[in-house]
């Protein structure tokens, strides 16, 4: 451990560790109070040496303040981040499915040292996730920095593909054999890291959830250079997909119970139109790629929303309807 002399080199940088952990613009610290708190640490101060301090975090543009209290108190009122600020990080970790329970209770342990100590039991903000990845592939974020290390180097990646049988286990896809693919994009949809590559095998761009992905290697194979990937741009559709899976576009029209419209606000936010027929049924026109997740997620409302046009896709309703209804005849 250094000695008292090397230790009172570091008094600036205590003093300011004192502030950050210790105090906000509700909570102060007397003079005091502070040259209690270095003595803590081992470091003897005085009053004017401790002003000195104070008046050098300032000019470095540290937000110090003094308050006319009684006593007169002394508190860091501009932190690097907001407590809103650093709630809303720790529900975005909260909320993420693409992690597991444990990465999940690191991360936020992280963003509290961020906190001052009357913060931190105020971001115990413990959100349940319905679907979150319990404990298999602790790597994601290994894997997006492989790829786009990658990307970087413009070279090949290789990883083994999996899917989950009915018992849980891992079953690996590809007959066994890793998949090598040219990496385009990664995208983060729905609470899953999804990869964009080009599969020059397939000769086609896939997409692989990133938490089924096993170990990424980064390959010394130069990335595939062709026509389809150099047209690859990501833009944010205006088309609503659901779980990934994108047919063909429709306007879709809904028919949508009065009393349940924030059914569709929910899922389409801002970009639904709705109108009134004579009958009080609400219509509701929205974006969306043709699919049997999209006909499921309707199916699902039951009477509370059913899609009225335009013509084909009706037609195409019905006969996912019909085939649900005769494989159900056909088990039952």
């Amino acid at each position: 451990m250094p000695g008292n002399g090397s230790r009172s080199k570091l008094k600036i940088l205590y003093l300011l560790k004192i502030f950050q952990e210790e105090t906000d613009a509700e909570h102060g610290l007397t003079m005091p109070q502070l040259i209690g708190r270095l003595a803590d640490y081992g470091i003897s101060a005085e009053r004017k040496s401790v002003y000195s301090d104070i008046a050098a975090l300032r000019e470095f543009d540290v937000d110090i303040r003094t308050y006319e209290r009684h006593p007169v108190e002394y508190a860091l009122a501009r932190p690097d981040f907001s407590l809103g600020e650093l709630m809303l990080m720790v529900d975005a970790i909260e909320s993420c499915r693409a992690i597991t329970d444990r990465q999940a209770q690191l991360l936020v342990l992280n963003v509290k040292t961020l906190a001052n100590n009357f913060e931190q039991e105020k971001l115990d903000r413990r959100i349940h996730v319905v679907g979150r990845i319990k404990s298999r592939n602790e790597s994601v974020f290994g894997s997006i920095d492989a790829i786009h290390e990658a990307m970087r180097l413009r070279r090949q990646v290789a990883f083994p593909y999996f899917r989950r049988r009915p018992d849980g286990s891992l079953e690996p896809t590809h007959e066994g054999r890793p998949y090598h693919v040219t990496p385009l994009d990664v995208v983060y949809d729905g609470g899953f890291y999804y990869l964009t590559a080009w599969d020059g095998q397939r000769r086609r761009i896939a997409e692989f959830r990133v938490d089924r992905i096993g170990r990424v290697r980064v390959t010394d194979v130069p990335a595939d250079s062709n026509d389809t990937i150099r047209a690859y741009r990501y833009e944010e559709s205006t088309y609503e997909s659901f779980g990934r899976f994108k047919g063909e576009k429709f306007v879709a029209t809904l028919a949508v119970r009065p009393d349940k419209t924030e059914i569709i606000t929910d899922r389409f936010g801002s970009a639904a139109r709705f109108s009134t027929r004579e009958d009080g049924t609400v219509l509701a026109q929205v974006k969306v790629y043709k699919s049997d997740q999209f006909f499921g997620w309707v199916a699902g409302m039951g009477t509370m929303v059913s899609i009225v046009g335009p013509e084909k896709l009706v037609r195409e309703w019905k006969a996912f309807l019909r085939k649900l209804l005769a494989q159900a005849e056909a088990t039952g």
